[in-house]
This record gives structure tokens, C-alpha cells and sequence, in this order.
């Protein structure tokens, strides 16, 4: 039925669990994913999309790391934006509408596909520890299954509690039931454990909502993709979502409901994600707007299941329906499903280490909502490295570390550990303070010769990587070393609004005003002879200017992220003593004993070590 002793179990298959079962099994470890429904392998528990702001750079980090999600979602696409392309290109993050029933069939499929990967549906009820490490997990029918190292990522099922109104009931995600055992098994281990909550919108009938009353969101004229593998290509059609907006009206009819909703009558305590707050949060919160916006997403091709974003609620299901039949577009609204709010179970992330191993378990590794995170793509990031690092384990390889500097993944794992969270953690752009080196266009560059080290990713992936890099530094030279005379310039400068020249200039200078850009200087004979020679592509030319154009920001950044790289090079002993250190404040001395920092950096990272903390540590290590 199984094997006698697997490498690497996994248990749930959202998107940290498939990631993180697809990253062991490609670096050849037995693995077995268990879930308790294999038609759920998946989902899309809340809005059927991937990416958007900085989460879109996780996305194209976890292709080039030679993950699914990427591929997936091109493949599953039916609309591409790129989002903030107003904004510099440290700030552009591609987002997809997907088909939410064709993205879990693509998953399992290439699950499927997979060697080294079994399946088992079973609810796992416990964890086998001895002796301070995992040794396997046991399953509600009482069945024991031996593993070198397990991966966690129970999404919302730990314990899970689904609110609608007044009503109440046991689940995972609405028609699931919840998972228990785990959380029980983990505490008696001597885990700290919170709650979190989420919430999702309803669902309704497409065919009963009037479009001719919302505004049309098309996706991009010319749409990209996110997988840098040639396996996918970019949308040749796409299909329209909608905008409305709520009213006075809807506001006045959802606070009628206030008394009857969870998140105010005190029966829902623990925190939903600040920067998505459920519809009646809005209103309570900024009681001052007439309006907020809803973004009406369809859920596939084919079907006519309606998602509307923007409207997430625990609201009675009547109060629910009232309100959104008041919505322009929705007066004749007809449900496939209310929306509701669910609590679940969570451990503080500060309990793991960079690998995402756990540090009070040896081989055990948490992934996804059960540190605390929000999100498809955090999670799945989260499931990838945990595999990856569970398999290297097994392996007796070094571990894979990203850094702050190297990943938007980097950011999202170091800031869980490091600081913890006591909210549902999303990530922003503003996280990272090195964001212009952590564009969405180079995470191939930044990660595929790290994967390809190990042995993830492919070579046909790091030899397109290697010649996509060769041309856009090839074309950049080709600037450096280029002139264009004025008369050639001065038409262009001028139409675009940019002091003409007074004499011939290099093309580098010329492009790196801020009015120029690509579709100006192919109206150069000479630029658009070196494109038609070189066989260049749009990615490549695209990497090309931004490398000409923010060239003085990038390698401002990159001497930041060098000098700091001291700080992540100088280790602290895992059995340092703080309390031995007078000078230190108390605080630090807490924070800093119960996280234990793995480098000088990290420790200056945590909330309450102040820089004179860590001045009395350097001098105390001798530095």
C-alpha cells in the first residue's frame, strides 16, 4: 500500500502542498502527499486569480526555481494584466484571472505526471515524534506512515470554524470538513499555537447580473505570461471582467446586520488580514466613503460562477443578499453561494528556521497558512522552499537559503521568522528593501543557477536563462557604445517633450531619460537593424532598457545590499548566552534568546533589539 519508509511526506495539497511535494519528488526523493480530497488538489478557496502586487514577483520566483505555479497559471490563464506599468519597473507585477476548475485539473495533472510522488486520500489525525524528530504520521483510520522528514500545510483545516451570521460549524473550506489531531499532537510537542481568520465573498449566477450597468476591466492589449519556460505562451484572446461599486443604500443595509455579524458580536476573537478586510470591516472602518469598489471576476471558460471581489463577508446569508441586490449591476442577483469567514489554527513562525524545518522538531517543516501567512502565492513559495529543504535534509545536502536580497521569497521567510506575525502576513512591495534589484523581469537571473545547482531546475531553463542575460547585456553595450547625431535625436526628443541635444551623444545617455523609452528608439534604423540581427524578443529588450534606464538606481542598491551582506556573514553560536550580557536591555535579551538569530543581520531585524543591542553584541563576540 505504501512504501516501507518515505523521504518526504507531505500533508495537504493546496498550493504550498503541491509545490512542496513536486520540489521533493523532482530532486529525487520518495514522496507522499496526503490529502484528504484528491478532486480538491488546489483550490482556489478564494478569488480564482495568481499574482498581482509583489505577488506576482513570487510567482515568476517560483517558476524560476523551476516550480509549477507559473506554468499553471499561464496555462489556466483567461485574462493577463500587468499591474503599476505607470510605476518604475520595481513596482510591475503580473497577475492572471484563472479558470478555477481547469487550475486544480492542470495541478493534479502534472502531479500526476510527477516521478517519485504517491497520493493518499485520508484525513492525517497525528504526528509521529520521537525522541525531539519526525518519524512519520498517523491517519484517522489509525494508520501509521514512516517518513524521514514531514512538510505541514494544512491551509485554514486545522481546527477550522466557518462563521456565516449567527450560525456556526466545523470546516476546512465551505463543504469540507476540518482536520483534527495535529494541532493537539504539536502542542503536547511544546508548540505555541493562535488562531487567524480569513473570509471570502459570495459566489453568484453570472447569467443574472446586468454587465451594460459596470464598467469593462479588459486585460492587456498585448499580454505577457509568467513562466519563463517556453512550454507555455501568452493569451491570443481574454476574457472582460467588470467593476462596480457599493452605495449608501448597500452600507445602510449591511450595518442593519452588525448585530447579528460574528466579527462584532465577539464570537470571532482572532485577527483577519488587515489589507483584505471583509466588506463590513470597510464600512465600520471608513465610514467616511460613500462607496467602495467590487471587482466582478468570472470563475472560468466556461462557466457562469461569479466571483465578487471586494465583498468578503461572515454576514447573515439574508443580510448578504439584500445588500448586494443594491449593488448597480446586481439587482436580480441569484446565489451559488454566501460568503463566510473561517478561524483556524496557526503557529507563530518565530518556532522555525530559515529552511522553514522547525527548531523544537528535527525534520519536521511548517508551510503556508499554518505560519501565518495569507495567499496563494505566499504559500506556495513557503511549500517550495520547505520541500526543497526537507528533500536536501534527506539528501544530506546544504540547506537553500534566499536571502532579503536575493528573493521576495527571502523577505516572506525572514520576516516570519524573524518577527513573527500575529495577523495573516501578505507581502508587499514595501517590504523589501531591495526592490529594484528584485524585479519580476530578472527573477530567472537571481534564482535559476541556484535551483539548477541542486539539481531542480532544468538545464534547457538555465541555458535559456544564460542566453536571455547574454543579449540584454549585449544590447545594453550596444548603447554604451552607439552614437546617435542630433539629427537622427532631436525629432524624437522633441515629440516626446526632451530638451533637444546640441551635439552627437552615445544611445545610453539619449535612453536614459525618463520621457524615452523602447518604442521610441526602434524608430532608429540602427536599433531596430541590431534587433531584426539578433533575433531579439520582447523580454529581452525589455530587460535591456530597464537595465539602461534605472542602471544608477540598481547599482546604488546592490552596494546597499554588499555592505549589509557583512552583517549576514557574521554568525552568532547557537548556544549564545544573552542573558550573560549586562548592558543589554531586557527585551533584546528575550526577543533574542527565544527567536536565536542566526546571523548579526538577522538579529537586527528582530522588533525590540535596538541598534545599541546590537552594538553590545558585536563588541561582546569580539567584533
Amino acid at each position: 500500500m505504501f512504501l516501507e519508509k518515505y523521504d518526504v511526506i507531505v500533508v495537504g495539497a493546496g498550493h504550498a502542498g503541491c509545490e512542496a511535494a513536486a520540489a521533493a519528488a523532482n530532486l529525487g526523493c520518495s514522496t507522499l502527499l496526503v490529502t484528504m480530497s484528491l478532486q480538491n488538489i488546489a483550490q482556489m478557496s478564494c478569488n480564482p486569480a495568481m499574482g498581482g502586487i509583489a505577488k506576482g514577483q513570487i510567482v515568476r520566483e517560483i517558476d524560476a526555481l523551476g516550480g509549477y505555479s507559473g506554468i499553471i497559471s499561464d496555462k489556466t490563464a483567461i485574462q493577463f494584466k500587468m499591474l503599476n506599468k505607470s510605476k518604475g519597473p520595481a513596482m510591475w507585477s503580473p497577475r492572471v484571472q484563472s479558470d478555477r476548475m481547469r487550475f486544480s485539473e492542470e495541478w493534479r495533472l502534472m502531479l500526476e505526471r510527477t516521478p517519485n510522488l504517491d497520493f493518499y486520500q485520508e484525513m492525517v489525525s497525528g504526528l509521529i515524534i520521537n525522541n525531539g524528530k519526525i518519524e512519520g504520521v498517523k491517519t484517522s483510520l489509525g494508520i501509521e506512515i514512516k517518513a524521514s522528514s514531514v512538510v505541514l500545510t494544512n491551509g485554514t483545516f486545522l481546527n477550522g470554524l466557518i462563521h456565516i451570521g449567527e450560525k456556526q460549524f466545523g470546516g476546512g473550506r465551505a463543504g469540507e470538513s476540518a482536520a483534527y489531531g495535529i494541532t493537539e499532537d504539536l502542542v503536547n510537542a511544546g508548540f505555541e499555537s493562535g488562531r487567524m481568520k480569513t473570509g471570502t465573498p459570495p459566489r453568484v449566477d453570472g447569467r443574472s447580473l446586468d454587465y451594460s450597468k459596470m464598467i469593462e476591466e479588459p486585460g492587456d492589449v498585448n499580454p505577457d505570461k509568467f513562466s519563463y519556460s517556453d512550454e507555455t505562451k501568452p493569451l491570443t484572446h481574454q476574457k472582460l471582467c467588470h467593476m462596480t461599486y457599493t452605495s449608501l443604500q448597500v452600507h445602510d443595509i449591511l450595518r442593519e446586520g452588525f448585530d447579528r455579524s460574528p466579527m462584532f458580536n465577539g464570537r470571532i476573537k482572532s485577527l483577519g488580514p488587515r489589507y483584505c478586510p471583509s466588506i463590513e470591516d470597510k464600512i465600520n472602518r471608513f465610514a467616511d466613503k460613500e462607496r467602495h469598489q467590487l471587482f466582478v471576476e468570472p470563475e472560468g471558460w466556461n462557466t457562469v460562477e461569479v466571483y465578487v471581489n471586494g465583498f468578503s463577508t461572515s454576514l447573515p446569508e439574508d443580510v448578504q443578499f439584500k445588500a448586494l441586490s443594491s449593488v448597480a449591476g446586481f439587482e436580480k442577483v441569484k446565489f451559488f453561494r454566501p460568503g463566510y469567514a473561517i478561524e483556524y489554527d496557526y503557529f507563530p513562525p518565530t518556532q522555525l528556521k530559515h529552511t522553514l524545518e522547525t527548531k523544537l522538531v528535527e525534520g519536521l517543516y511548517f508551510a503556508g497558512q499554518i505560519n501565518g501567512t495569507t495567499g496563494y502565492e505566499e504559500a506556495a513559495s513557503q511549500g517550495m522552499m520547505a520541500g526543497i529543504n526537507a528533500a536536501l535534509k534527506v539528501k544530506e545536502q546544504p540547506p537553500m537559503i534566499l536571502k532579503r536580497d536575493e528573493a521576495y521569497i527571502g523577505v516572506l521567510i525572514d520576516d516570519l521568522i524573524t518577527k513573527g506575525t500575529e495577523e495573516p502576513y501578505r507581502m508587499f512591495t514595501s517590504r523589501a528593501e531591495y526592490r529594484t534589484l528584485l524585479r519580476q523581469d530578472n527573477a530567472d537571473h537571481r534564482l535559476t543557477p541556484k535551483s539548477f545547482e541542486i539539481g531542480l531546475a532544468s538545464e534547457k531553463r538555465m541555458r535559456r536563462m544564460e542566453d536571455k542575460f547574454a543579449k540584454s547585456n549585449a544590447m545594453v553595450d550596444f548603447f554604451k557604445e552607439t552614437s546617435v547625431t542630433i539629427e537622427e535625436a532631436n525629432p524624437i526628443l522633441e515629440a516626446k517633450g526632451s530638451a533637444p541635444m546640441n551635439q552627437s551623444d552615445k544611445m545610453f545617455k539619449v535612453f536614459s531619460r525618463p520621457q524615452i523609452d523602447l518604442t521610441d528608439f526602434v524608430k532608429f534604423d540602427k536599433v531596430q537593424k541590431y534587433i531584426d540581427e539578433h533575433d531579439l524578443d520582447k523580454e529581452i529588450m525589455e530587460q535591456a532598457e530597464i537595465n539602461v534606464k534605472y542602471s544608477g538606481y540598481i547599482e546604488k542598491e546592490r552596494n546597499n545590499a554588499d555592505k549589509l551582506t557583512r552583517l549576514e556573514d557574521m554568525k552568532i553560536p547557537e548556544d549564545f548566552d544573552y542573558e550573560k550580557i549586562k548592558s543589554m536591555s531586557i527585551e533584546a535579551k528575550q526577543k533574542l534568546s527565544k527567536i536565536r538569530p542566526v546571523t548579526i543581520s538577522q538579529a537586527s531585524r528582530i522588533s525590540g533589539v535596538s541598534p545599541s543591542d546590537i552594538s553590545v553584541l558585536l563588541i561582546y563576540m569580539g567584533r
